[in-house]
Protein backbone atom coordinates (compact mmCIF):
# COMPACT_ATOMS: atom_id res chain seq x y z
CA UNK A 1 0.00 0.00 0.00
CA UNK A 2 1.03 3.62 -0.46
CA UNK A 3 -0.73 4.45 2.82
CA UNK A 4 -2.59 2.89 5.75
CA UNK A 5 -5.17 5.39 6.99
CA UNK A 6 -7.54 5.26 9.95
CA UNK A 7 -10.42 7.73 9.80
CA UNK A 8 -11.27 8.35 13.47
CA UNK A 9 -14.62 10.12 13.73
CA UNK A 10 -16.00 11.84 16.85
CA UNK A 11 -19.53 10.68 17.77
CA UNK A 12 -19.58 12.02 21.34
CA UNK A 13 -22.59 13.66 22.92
CA UNK A 14 -21.71 17.15 21.69
CA UNK A 15 -22.57 16.11 18.13
CA UNK A 16 -26.30 15.96 17.42
CA UNK A 17 -28.03 13.89 14.75
CA UNK A 18 -27.97 16.63 12.11
CA UNK A 19 -24.29 17.36 12.71
CA UNK A 20 -23.46 13.65 12.63
CA UNK A 21 -25.23 13.32 9.29
CA UNK A 22 -23.27 16.23 7.83
CA UNK A 23 -20.04 14.72 9.12
CA UNK A 24 -20.71 11.27 7.67
CA UNK A 25 -21.90 12.74 4.36
CA UNK A 26 -18.65 14.68 4.21
CA UNK A 27 -16.62 11.49 4.49
CA UNK A 28 -18.73 9.68 1.89
CA UNK A 29 -18.44 12.50 -0.63
CA UNK A 30 -14.71 12.92 0.01
CA UNK A 31 -13.89 9.22 -0.39
CA UNK A 32 -15.60 9.11 -3.78
CA UNK A 33 -14.52 12.56 -4.99
CA UNK A 34 -12.47 12.97 -8.14
CA UNK A 35 -9.77 14.78 -6.15
CA UNK A 36 -9.22 11.91 -3.70
CA UNK A 37 -9.56 9.13 -6.29
CA UNK A 38 -7.03 10.86 -8.51
CA UNK A 39 -4.58 11.19 -5.59
CA UNK A 40 -4.89 7.45 -4.95
CA UNK A 41 -4.50 6.41 -8.57
CA UNK A 42 -1.34 8.43 -9.23
CA UNK A 43 0.47 7.15 -6.12
CA UNK A 44 3.53 4.91 -6.55
CA UNK A 45 1.44 1.75 -6.11
CA UNK A 46 -1.99 3.26 -6.82
CA UNK A 47 -3.71 1.84 -3.74
CA UNK A 48 -4.28 2.62 -0.07
CA UNK A 49 -5.74 0.75 2.91
CA UNK A 50 -8.42 2.44 4.98
CA UNK A 51 -10.41 1.77 8.17
CA UNK A 52 -13.32 3.87 9.49
CA UNK A 53 -13.67 4.18 13.27
CA UNK A 54 -16.16 6.07 15.45
CA UNK A 55 -15.26 7.04 18.99
CA UNK A 56 -16.57 8.73 22.11
CA UNK A 57 -15.38 8.18 25.68
CA UNK A 58 -12.30 6.24 26.71
CA UNK A 59 -14.06 2.87 26.76
CA UNK A 60 -16.10 3.27 23.60
CA UNK A 61 -14.69 3.02 20.11
CA UNK A 62 -15.99 0.88 17.30
CA UNK A 63 -14.73 -0.18 13.90
CA UNK A 64 -17.53 0.73 11.52
CA UNK A 65 -15.63 -0.54 8.48
CA UNK A 66 -12.49 -2.61 8.92
CA UNK A 67 -9.44 -2.46 6.71
CA UNK A 68 -10.33 -2.14 3.05
CA UNK A 69 -8.17 -1.72 -0.03
CA UNK A 70 -9.04 1.25 -2.24
CA UNK A 71 -7.47 1.45 -5.69
CA UNK A 72 -10.00 3.46 -7.67
CA UNK A 73 -13.56 4.67 -7.87
CA UNK A 74 -15.25 1.26 -7.71
CA UNK A 75 -13.53 0.18 -4.50
CA UNK A 76 -14.03 3.65 -3.00
CA UNK A 77 -17.77 3.46 -3.72
CA UNK A 78 -17.94 0.04 -2.09
CA UNK A 79 -16.34 1.36 1.10
CA UNK A 80 -18.60 4.43 1.07
CA UNK A 81 -21.65 2.17 0.79
CA UNK A 82 -20.50 0.19 3.84
CA UNK A 83 -20.09 3.37 5.87
CA UNK A 84 -23.43 4.74 4.71
CA UNK A 85 -25.22 1.57 5.76
CA UNK A 86 -23.87 1.53 9.31
CA UNK A 87 -26.07 2.57 12.22
CA UNK A 88 -25.28 5.49 14.50
CA UNK A 89 -24.14 5.22 18.10
CA UNK A 90 -23.57 8.10 20.51
CA UNK A 91 -21.33 8.21 23.59
CA UNK A 92 -21.38 11.01 26.13
CA UNK A 93 -17.76 12.00 26.70
CA UNK A 94 -14.83 12.84 24.42
CA UNK A 95 -11.63 10.83 24.71
CA UNK A 96 -9.19 11.80 21.99
CA UNK A 97 -6.50 9.75 23.73
CA UNK A 98 -8.77 6.70 23.69
CA UNK A 99 -9.39 7.19 19.97
CA UNK A 100 -5.67 7.48 19.27
CA UNK A 101 -4.73 4.44 21.36
CA UNK A 102 -7.46 2.33 19.75
CA UNK A 103 -6.49 3.41 16.24
CA UNK A 104 -2.79 2.71 16.77
CA UNK A 105 -3.59 -0.90 17.71
CA UNK A 106 -5.52 -1.35 14.46
CA UNK A 107 -2.36 -1.01 12.40
CA UNK A 108 -0.94 -4.17 13.99
CA UNK A 109 -3.69 -6.25 12.41
CA UNK A 110 -4.22 -4.40 9.15
CA UNK A 111 -2.67 -7.19 7.07
CA UNK A 112 -1.02 -4.54 4.88
CA UNK A 113 2.40 -2.96 4.62
CA UNK A 114 3.07 0.67 3.72
CA UNK A 115 5.66 3.40 4.26
CA UNK A 116 3.07 5.68 5.91
CA UNK A 117 0.60 5.09 8.74
CA UNK A 118 -1.77 7.95 9.52
CA UNK A 119 -4.64 8.54 11.93
CA UNK A 120 -7.03 11.19 10.62
CA UNK A 121 -8.93 12.40 13.68
CA UNK A 122 -11.86 14.82 13.55
CA UNK A 123 -13.92 16.33 16.35
CA UNK A 124 -15.67 19.38 17.77
CA UNK A 125 -14.24 19.49 21.30
CA UNK A 126 -11.29 18.87 23.54
CA UNK A 127 -10.58 15.60 25.31
CA UNK A 128 -12.36 15.29 28.67
CA UNK A 129 -12.02 11.58 29.44
CA UNK A 130 -9.09 9.18 29.75
CA UNK A 131 -5.43 10.05 29.81
CA UNK A 132 -4.06 13.28 28.40
CA UNK A 133 -4.14 13.54 24.60
CA UNK A 134 -0.44 14.49 24.25
CA UNK A 135 0.59 11.26 26.00
CA UNK A 136 -1.35 9.17 23.47
CA UNK A 137 -0.04 11.29 20.62
CA UNK A 138 3.56 10.79 21.74
CA UNK A 139 3.12 7.02 22.04
CA UNK A 140 1.62 6.93 18.55
CA UNK A 141 4.56 8.84 17.12
CA UNK A 142 6.95 6.44 18.85
CA UNK A 143 5.11 3.60 17.12
CA UNK A 144 5.67 5.22 13.72
CA UNK A 145 2.18 6.67 13.32
CA UNK A 146 1.39 10.25 12.26
CA UNK A 147 -1.73 11.99 13.57
CA UNK A 148 -3.48 14.63 11.47
CA UNK A 149 -6.42 16.65 12.77
CA UNK A 150 -9.65 18.17 11.57
CA UNK A 151 -11.05 20.40 14.34
CA UNK A 152 -14.64 21.53 13.78
CA UNK A 153 -15.13 25.07 15.06
CA UNK A 154 -18.73 24.75 16.16
CA UNK A 155 -20.40 26.46 19.13
CA UNK A 156 -18.29 24.89 21.85
CA UNK A 157 -16.11 27.21 23.87
CA UNK A 158 -12.54 25.93 23.98
CA UNK A 159 -9.98 28.19 25.70
CA UNK A 160 -7.51 29.44 23.10
CA UNK A 161 -9.50 27.91 20.22
CA UNK A 162 -10.03 24.31 19.21
CA UNK A 163 -7.66 24.65 16.26
CA UNK A 164 -4.89 25.72 18.62
CA UNK A 165 -5.69 22.83 20.96
CA UNK A 166 -5.43 20.32 18.11
CA UNK A 167 -2.20 21.89 16.89
CA UNK A 168 -0.56 21.78 20.32
CA UNK A 169 -1.96 18.62 21.89
CA UNK A 170 -3.35 16.28 19.22
CA UNK A 171 -1.46 16.23 15.93
CA UNK A 172 2.10 15.03 15.55
CA UNK A 173 4.57 12.89 13.64
CA UNK A 174 6.34 13.30 10.29
CA UNK A 175 4.43 15.70 8.04
CA UNK A 176 1.57 16.16 10.53
CA UNK A 177 -0.97 18.87 9.73
CA UNK A 178 -4.54 19.92 10.33
CA UNK A 179 -7.32 21.35 8.19
CA UNK A 180 -9.95 23.39 10.04
CA UNK A 181 -13.69 23.17 9.38
CA UNK A 182 -15.40 26.45 10.27
CA UNK A 183 -18.57 24.55 11.24
CA UNK A 184 -20.33 21.29 10.36
CA UNK A 185 -21.64 22.77 7.10
CA UNK A 186 -17.99 23.36 6.11
CA UNK A 187 -16.92 19.83 7.06
CA UNK A 188 -17.34 18.35 3.57
CA UNK A 189 -14.98 20.88 2.02
CA UNK A 190 -12.41 20.40 4.78
CA UNK A 191 -12.35 16.60 4.77
CA UNK A 192 -12.08 16.35 0.98
CA UNK A 193 -9.04 18.62 1.00
CA UNK A 194 -7.52 16.79 3.95
CA UNK A 195 -7.95 13.30 2.50
CA UNK A 196 -6.48 14.31 -0.84
CA UNK A 197 -3.45 15.82 0.89
CA UNK A 198 -2.95 12.75 3.09
CA UNK A 199 -3.14 10.34 0.19
CA UNK A 200 -0.74 12.45 -1.86
CA UNK A 201 1.69 12.83 1.04
CA UNK A 202 1.38 16.62 1.01
CA UNK A 203 0.63 19.34 3.55
CA UNK A 204 -1.76 22.31 3.10
CA UNK A 205 1.19 24.51 2.14
CA UNK A 206 1.75 22.25 -0.88
CA UNK A 207 -1.90 21.90 -1.90
CA UNK A 208 -1.15 23.35 -5.33
CA UNK A 209 0.74 20.15 -6.12
CA UNK A 210 -2.33 17.95 -5.81
CA UNK A 211 -2.86 15.92 -9.00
Amino acid sequence: MDLELVLAVDVSGSIDAEEAALQRRGYLDALTSRKVIRAIEVGPLGRIALAYVEWGDREHQRVVVGWRLISGRASALAVADEIAGAGRQVWLNTSISGAIDFSVRLFDRSGFESPRRIIDISGDGYSNDGREAPAARDDAIAAGVTINGLPILDDLIVPGGLDRYYAEEVIGGPGAFQVVANDFADFGRAIQTKLALEVAGLTPQLASRLP
